[in-house]
């Protein structure tokens, strides 16, 4: 039993890594508050549930996820956010009406019901951990959540792309002053990290199920995860996520009365002795 709640809580750490590593691109490193991230992750899951029925395949849907939602967000940054940068109270307004725009829209298209996106025949069923019999397909989302973690670790860390995108939150004038278009690499940032909300929807949408409302539950978990592991922080979004998965599982499983008190108290606990998280460092 112990065993089986400890997966749980890894997958749905992985799970929300892979949301909320966009969400640390966009509001980490980017300092744009995108409060509309939860609503990509929705759109992306309704996405690949249309577009894995139409095709039969669930990598389809999933590319199909992270296309549409990608392009949301270059919508999103050069037709609405780029009015506001630098004002983070305009930018929450903002993002806050793009979700209820978005909700409402996926109202009127998929209705209100609770939808699975449909997963390949290769991820159904069980297999064997540890003399522990797990679904197959939140082995998969495990392994896509260590997966994202080490591409965007070699991106950031690793890469030209990943050098100009720190050098441009530090100071995007200087950057722009060596005739490096640095608005161009940020919203390339921006829309990666719209496509993230997309393949989280895509993975969330056969892991969880989609529903009206499913935005806003994931985007509180994602702004936990990034509160605690510290904007900008990559590493502390995977550790974020893994302490927030585990206390959500366990909470639920022994506290359930209080389950949301032991995701949040912790938190609370922790910004109280380390204001900017435990890899945050002041902008």
């Amino acid at each position: 039993m112990l065993g089986f709640q400890l997966l749980n809580g890894f997958t749905f750490a992985a799970l929300l890594f892979v949301v909320a590593s966009g969400f640390t691109l966009i509001f980490g490193l980017l300092r744009i508050v995108n409060l509309s991230h939860g609503a990509l992750y929705l759109l992306g899951g309704y996405v690949a549930l249309a577009v894995s029925g139409w095709t039969g395949q669930f990598a389809a849907g999933v590319l199909a996820a992270m296309a549409a939602v990608a392009l949301a967000g270059l919508a999103l940054d050069q037709g609405l956010l780029r009015f506001v940068r630098g004002y983070e109270l305009r930018q929450v307004l903002l993002t806050v009406g793009v979700a209820f725009v978005l909700n409402d829209l996926a109202l009127v298209v998929w209705g209100g019901d609770t939808f699975t996106v449909p997963t390949p025949e290769a991820l159904t069923g069980a297999t064997e951990v540890l003399g522990v019999f797990y679904p197959t397909f939140r082995l998969f989302v495990l392994a896509a959540g260590a997966l994202v973690f080490m591409l965007l670790s070699l991106l950031i860390h690793r890469t030209r792309l990943g050098a100009l995108i720190r050098a441009g939150v530090d100071d995007a004038e200087m950057v722009a002053a060596t005739g490096i278009d640095i608005r161009r690499v940020f919203l390339g940032t921006f829309m990666l990290g719209s496509a993230l909300a997309g393949l989280g929807g895509a993975l969330g949408g056969a892991f969880l199920s989609l529903y009206p409302g499913a935005d806003a539950e994931i985007l509180v978990f994602s702004l936990a995860v990034v509160i605690i592991g510290g904007r900008g922080s990559l590493l502390g979004a995977a550790l974020g996520a893994l302490l927030i998965g585990l206390l959500n599982t366990f909470g639920q499983v022994w506290f359930p009365e209080l389950a949301y008190f032991v995701v949040f108290g912790p938190m609370a606990l922790l910004l109280a002795f380390r204001p900017f998280g435990l890899f945050g460092r002041p902008a």
